[in-house]
């Protein structure tokens, strides 16, 4: 995917790996971390949040939208995902929809890992066909 902004990556996966040490995993130890930027230039931080009905936790990426949209953004450019993976850390499902309903097509995702390697991706690469008001 080209790269249509001028976005530090590394710095935004950095945000990402703060916000990984607050993630709360007593049942799967699998911590992730999330860091979205704003048009405006504000990061919102998100982390897992594991409920022993497993059905009542939220993943980084979940977090960090809900935060951002429950201050009145609506206006992204990039979100950075991360965790310790051998590959760049992907969205589960339910993630991709939520970024679906709330990104633009221009919006880059960068998935990465704690060992420095990382992706770039949008919403249309990561859930094709996918129901959502921008539908292109």
């Amino acid at each position: 995917m080209e790269q249509r902004h001028d976005i530090n990556f590394r710095s935004l996966i950095e945000e990402a790996e703060y916000a990984r040490t607050k993630a709360y995993a007593p049942y799967s130890n699998f911590k992730v971390g999330a860091a979205l930027l704003t048009k405006r230039g504000r990061i919102f931080h998100g982390c897992n949040i594991e409920n022993s009905s497993f059905g009542a936790t939220i993943c980084a990426e979940r977090t960090a939208v809900f935060k951002a949209i429950s201050e009145g953004e609506r206006d992204f450019l990039a979100l950075a995902v991360v965790a310790d993976t051998e590959g760049v850390c992907s969205p589960c499902g339910i993630c991709r929809q939520v970024l679906s309903d709330f990104f633009t097509k221009d919006v880059q995702i960068c998935l990465a890992n704690l060992k420095g390697d990382y992706e770039i991706f949008s919403i249309s690469e990561l859930l094709p066909l996918s129901f959502s008001l921008d539908t292109n």
